[in-house]
């Protein structure tokens, strides 16, 4: 396999009983590419989303990460090989505050002579959310209330600060900027840029036709559970997006998913 592939998937395939939610996806990604996922509700974008970063076991098919055949048995091992994602549920922990949030399951810890009874560093695990906040130019007024206290973009922009502080080698937004207002979607796609400006690839899930056609490389359209479309960015316009999504228009190589 080329090593410019950052993700591969293979005939990726979910049945939930009777329901084919996923059948048969053939996606890739290249090192440095920003990729947008689109289609109506109910297409499979975020099905897909959840077989790739092992939130649920697929029914059949493979993948890929770096040339690395994986097969993840959750999030957080999804997260151990620097796959971080914005679900579009946010996976936010609502009893704790903007830091323990940030850096949940890789807590900073001191006197860590003392094994499993080594202390959590809650200074410096402060100060790098604040620092993190600051360079994704997110504002929390106060990073010490606990999640369920703050407002659905409060809450929103936390779980994207999240994805955004780490590195990564590869990073998802799943409808980033659903529960936004202006000025917080402006600096989501600030955010968007900046990991394309350090090369860092991305999947970008999002009904935003305007978002899409100013922030990815190429559009990969779902409908009914299938993959019926993959545009180059500058070879497609919105309305021609959109036939694809409605079924009015099919790349003949998907002619099943019409």
């Amino acid at each position: 396999m080329s090593d410019d592939f950052v993700l591969r998937t293979e005939n990726l395939t979910k049945h939930y009983g009777g329901v084919h939610a996923l059948e048969g996806a053939n996606f890739e990604l290249r090192r440095g590419e920003h990729v947008a996922i689109m289609g109506d509700n109910g297409a499979g974008k975020s099905t897909f989303v959840r077989q790739i970063t092992g939130v649920e076991q697929r029914t059949n098919g493979r993948v890929w990460l770096y040339g690395e055949e994986v097969n993840f048995s959750g999030p957080l091992e999804a997260r151990e090989h620097g796959v971080e994602t914005v679900f579009q549920t946010l996976a936010l922990a609502d009893d704790l505050d903007v830091p323990d949030n940030l850096f949940l399951g890789r807590e900073r810890t001191y006197a860590n002579w003392l094994g499993p009874f080594r202390l959590l560093d809650y200074k410096a695990m402060r100060q790098s959310t604040l620092d993190a906040l600051n360079r994704t130019g997110v504002k929390i007024p106060n990073i010490r209330n606990t999640i369920q206290n703050m407002s659905g973009g409060q809450r929103q922009c936390v779980a994207i600060a999240r994805t955004a502080t780490f590195h990564s080698k590869l990073t998802i937004m799943d409808e980033p900027t659903a529960a936004l207002g202006v000025q917080e979607t402006a600096q989501v796609e600030n955010i968007i840029r900046t990991l394309k400006e350090e090369g860092e690839p991305l999947i970008l899930i999002s009904h935003n036709m305007r978002q899409v056609m100013d922030l990815v490389d190429r559009i990969v359209v779902f409908r009914r559970g299938r993959i019926c479309a993959n545009l180059k960015k500058e070879e497609t316009n919105g309305e021609d997006v959109v036939a694809y999504i409605t079924g009015a228009k099919t790349q003949p190589e998907y002619e099943d998913a019409a």
